[in-house]
């Protein structure tokens, strides 16, 4: 087997080529105006609103920082704004049923010119009303009518007056509307003195009269009420004709101009009779419908004739696109406002508010996932809209139960909505397993990308994504040497030198700190060390925990060797997440061995320090050494491995490579060469499989060889299938270039042994046995040592 050559230099990083990009700056190129890189994820949403049945609702499911709110707003502005697909909804008192306000239905802004036109017919009407009354012929007519009901009365009352009078009986007046009969000696009425004095016949003669007389008295006030109701039926035919006189030709000019639409002709005729009905609403109008008016915020018109405007739109009626960052029960689903006046709660349909479904029926209504189901009753009631295709406006007092108080039940909305609901997979998974509707109503998935691939068309699309965002935020443009350099941070941050990262949070915010150094250093663009600038100050700022590391290391207090030669010690590699910043970091692992029965101790995993993917990377490391060596006979052996100087959990199978390649060095007695580095899984085959973080492993053991000194001949090895993934720092790619340090691929254990120890493996031969002069063939050796003294015990 022959020894590895490292990686050339350029396999170390993948440059963007000034050749592929032929602008100056962006701001020669045409923002982009799709869906970056989404190709999947456009054509689903295409899917869902070119279909207009229901059910077809969005779930986009990507991770935090893809952009997926923007790419979905823009591309809905470009594909999804349908003409006259959205109409004005107004609330109009119900005269028959005041708590169940009627709904009507309007084209796009013609909603605005009723409520307009509503505000000034009733400011005419409430000053023409009150003077069409404030005159002498109505007065005239007015005393007339009372004048013909005052002599009926008087000649109905004076006939019964003179009948009782023929019999000394005199009718008095006791109260308004109450009449006496009282007996009399022709000129007084008697007392109850008198009266008790006179002769029994003559008292009752009296009382019979009195009693024959009530009756015809009682006749006559029968008559009187029916002249009083006939009064007031004049007067109110009076009012009628007057106030008749004053609207007819203003609501006669609106019937005109609404005629096109039944509802609103509908509503504006019970408008002119209930104000034939209620004329005193304009003539009594006083304190306190003007308190009712301040404190509901309205203007001071008749509330009952108000139009409570609850959408209007632009005269085009394009579907409205809302977005709803607090999708509470009332927010979305709307409310009724109440008013307190004088201790008493009051509310009526003008104070009926509008939710994000009303704002966005007949378009779209974009919302988070996690957000919609934290809030309580949300995620039912929005359920239930899109079944029942109802907005129903309900208080959220009575979803809870805690309240009887008397509220409106306004009449439902008709619901015609596509909702896009933004989550991680994981909460599309737990909405598909638990809710069984859920499929139902959102039965297309818009799955987004992490990543696109990197070709020459791809890196164009992405300058004129950079230029979008440069447009979007108002930074200043970038020449094409930023933009490059851009490509390539995004290159990096997918981990791939053949992909490009799709997380639009993570390039805004590295446009926006490169456009501030830009702006201290008084540039008129962002150019390239701008953008090295902001990368280099954005990981300063974050890397306080990973210099603290180093400080360990630089002083000594981490054991790490980058010289020499140790049996049974390796560096590992482990990366370290402090929330925003990632770093690399060396680990030593050690491996000792014994005497035993095969056990591989894991030291990690018996102190439970150790995760689940470990402790699967060790028993495979475990299956692979037995699959080696133990094919005719048992392991005797026992071994420890553990990650020195470790105090919490590890996890991942990235070490398993390293903690095989200790174990042999232990077994062996042939000592790893401590200047390289390794990282890598082990399959049960012995192959290198690919890992995590490559790129921040290496660059820490470069770190830290740094700190101890560059000897030209330090390095890291790293599985043959993590290659694609290299995009390391300019400073470790400038040391392979002056080949201060190296970085070797694998495709297996074998060839990491090879460079780690300087020694051959070797091959079995047909017995399984291993030349006596290579790798292998020493810890046969060392095995068949084991199995003689097993042997010895035994005897």
């Amino acid at each position: 087997m022959s020894f590895k050559k490292p990686l050339s230099v350029n396999r170390l990083y993948k440059p963007c080529l000034s050749k592929d990009f032929r602008f100056q700056t962006t701001r020669s190129l045409q923002p982009l105006d799709q869906i970056l890189g989404q190709k999947r994820a456009q054509e689903a949403v295409h899917f869902a609103i070119s279909i207009r049945d229901p059910g077809y609702n969005i779930y986009a499911v990507g991770s935090n920082g893809l952009g997926k709110r923007t790419m979905m707003l823009r591309y809905l502005k470009r594909e999804g704004l349908i003409p006259n697909a959205a109409s004005d909804w107004c609330y109009v008192a119900n005269f028959e049923d005041p708590r169940s306000p009627q709904v009507i239905q309007l084209p796009a802004g013609v909603g605005q010119s009723l409520k307009k036109d509503m505000e000034q017919l009733m400011t005419r009407l409430q000053k023409a009303i009150p003077q069409a009354f404030d005159n002498e012929s109505y007065y005239e007519r007015s005393e007339l009518i009372k004048n013909e009901l005052g002599a009926k009365q008087e000649k109905a009352l004076a006939r019964i007056a003179k009948e009782a009078k023929r019999h000394k009986v005199q009718l008095t007046v006791t109260t308004p509307g109450g009449y006496r009969l009282i007996a009399t000696d022709g000129d007084k009425p008697y007392s109850v003195e008198t009266f008790a004095q006179l002769p029994e016949a003559k008292k009752q003669e009296f009382e019979d009269i009195i009693n024959k007389l009530e009756k015809k008295l009682r006749s006559v006030l029968r008559k009187l009420s029916l002249l009083e109701q006939e009064y007031a039926d004049k007067q109110q035919q009076l009012n009628e004709e007057v106030a008749l006189a004053v609207s007819e030709q203003p609501l006669s000019a609106l019937l005109e101009k609404y005629q096109a639409y039944p509802n609103v002709v509908d509503f504006l005729r019970k408008v002119q009779a209930d104000i034939l009905t209620n004329v005193d609403v304009f003539l009594e109008e006083g304190e306190e419908q003007s308190a009712l008016a301040y404190a509901a915020l309205d203007k001071k018109v008749p509330r009952r004739y108000q139009v409570n405007l609850l959408v209007h739109h632009g005269k085009e009626g394009h579907s409205p696109i809302v977005v709803e960052e607090n999708p509470n029960y009332h927010n979305l689903f709307g409310y009724v406002e109440n008013l307190t006046y004088k201790g008493t709660v009051f509310t009526d349909f003008t104070l009926i508010r509008p939710g994000a479904l009303h704002r966005a029926n007949g378009g779209y209504l974009l919302m988070d996932a996690v957000k919609v189901l934290e809030q309580p009753f949300v995620w039912d009631g929005l359920k239930r809209a899109l079944r029942s295709q109802r907005i129903a406006i309900n208080t959220l007092e009575r979803e809870l139960a805690l309240s009887g108080t008397i509220s409106l039940e306004p009449e439902p909305i008709p619901l015609n909505v596509k909702i896009v609901l933004f989550g991680d997979r994981d909460t599309y998974l737990l909405l598909q397993q638990y809710d069984p509707e859920f499929m139902e109503l959102f039965k297309v998935v818009a799955d987004f990308e992490q990543e696109m691939p990197r070709t020459v068309e791809s890196q164009q699309q992405y300058a004129r994504f950079i230029a979008g965002l440069v447009h979007d935020k108002g930074l200043r443009h970038c020449d094409r040497k930023a933009v490059m350099r851009i490509i390539e941070y995004g290159a990096r941050d997918a981990e791939d030198q053949n992909k490009l990262s799709l997380h639009a949070a993570d390039i805004a915010n590295l446009l926006r700190e490169s456009d501030y150094w830009a702006m201290q250093a008084g540039s008129t663009l962002i150019r390239a060390e701008h953008v090295e600038q902001a990368l280099s100050s954005a990981e300063y700022r974050a890397s306080r925990i990973r210099d603290q590391v180093y400080d360990g290391i630089r002083d000594g207090t981490t054991l790490i060797d980058t010289r020499g030669e140790k049996v049974g010690q390796i560096n590992a590699l482990s990366v370290l997440s402090t929330g925003d910043h990632e770093f690399g970091m060396p680990n030593r692992v050690t491996a000792t061995y014994r005497y035993g029965e095969g056990e591989i101790i894991d030291i990690e995993r018996d102190v439970a320090l150790s995760g689940a993917i470990h402790s699967k990377g060790m028993m495979i490391l475990s299956a692979f050494l037995a699959s080696t060596f133990g094919k005719t006979a048992p392991l005797k052996i026992a071994a420890s491995l553990t990650f020195e100087q470790s105090y919490s959990e590890v996890d991942g199978d990235s070490a398993s490579m390293a903690e095989f390649c200790a174990l042999i060095s232990a077994i062996s007695g042939r000592p790893i060469q401590q200047r390289f580095a390794v990282t890598g899984s082990l399959n049960q085959f012995g192959e290198a499989q690919p890992v995590g973080g490559v790129n921040e492993k290496i660059e820490g053991f470069f770190e830290t060889c740094e700190i101890q000194g560059l000897t030209g001949d330090q390095g890291v090895i790293i599985p043959r299938t993590n290659m694609h993934n290299l995009m390391l720092k300019e400073k470790v790619v400038a040391a392979a270039k002056a080949k201060k340090f190296a970085i070797y691929a694998v495709e297996n254990v074998l060839e990491a042994l090879q460079l780690l120890t300087g020694m051959n493996v070797g091959k079995p031969n047909a017995k399984g046995r291993y030349p006596k002069n290579s790798l292998f063939g020493e810890v046969q050796a060392r095995l068949d040592l084991l199995r003689d003294y097993e042997r010895k015990l035994h005897r």
